[in-house]
């Protein structure tokens, strides 16, 4: 088997994102706070692998990416908070880098407030054009429980392709669940509409 072609450019030092509406920027202390309002929430987290948080728990679970800007190493990805009108409305995360494949992952939580206005598609939108024009990556994926029906519409309207439906893939909160794989390549992201 051959070597991948694919290789990371250098991770900025800094990253912070301008989408039409949100502005991503990196975690701060007092995001903590915000992030555990949505990330708290039941409803929130019906669909994510996670029960709802609080600041301590949020800390565990992403707490060694905050700040960070590499994807590089078995801890590497990115947290990045959604800001509009100087709020946290949600957060971001880039991460499970795949070097041979130039692939990772994103995910996303989002204040239900937030919702309905389109935020999170710019939101969204503008992590996938940091991970093509910054990280240089080829390929990224969304991995969505087929009942998160938002999450399903984001992805679709960004024009992420329904690649895989694994059925009963793990067991969560009780339950077996199915897993949708949504996923976009830099080619396809960069191409005209038709």
């Amino acid at each position: 088997m051959s070597s991948s072609p694919f290789a990371l450019p250098p991770a900025p030092e800094t990253l912070e994102v301008t989408g039409e509406r949100v502005r991503l920027r990196p975690f701060e202390e007092r995001d903590l706070e915000a992030m555990a309002g949505y990330r708290g929430d039941a409803e929130v987290c019906r669909f994510l692998p996670f029960d709802p948080q609080s600041p301590d728990d949020i800390r565990r679970r992403i707490g060694h990416l905050f700040g960070g800007t590499s994807l590089e190493g078995e801890r590497g990805g990115v947290v990045l908070v959604i800001e509009s009108e100087g709020a946290v409305i949600g957060d971001l995360v880039l991460f499970h880098l795949d070097t041979d494949a130039g692939s990772a992952e994103i995910g996303w939580v989002v204040s239900p407030g937030a919702s309905g206005r389109g935020l999170a598609t710019d939101a969204v939108r503008a992590l996938i054009d940091t991970a093509f024009g910054v990280y240089g990556l080829r390929r990224v994926e969304a991995r969505i429980d087929p009942d998160n029906a938002r999450s399903v519409a984001l992805a679709e309207r960004l024009g992420m392709r329904r690649e895989a439906h694994f059925v009963e893939k793990g067991w969560s909160k009780g339950r077996w669940g199915d897993l949708l794989v949504y996923a976009v390549l830099a080619r396809e992201w960069a191409a005209p509409a038709a």
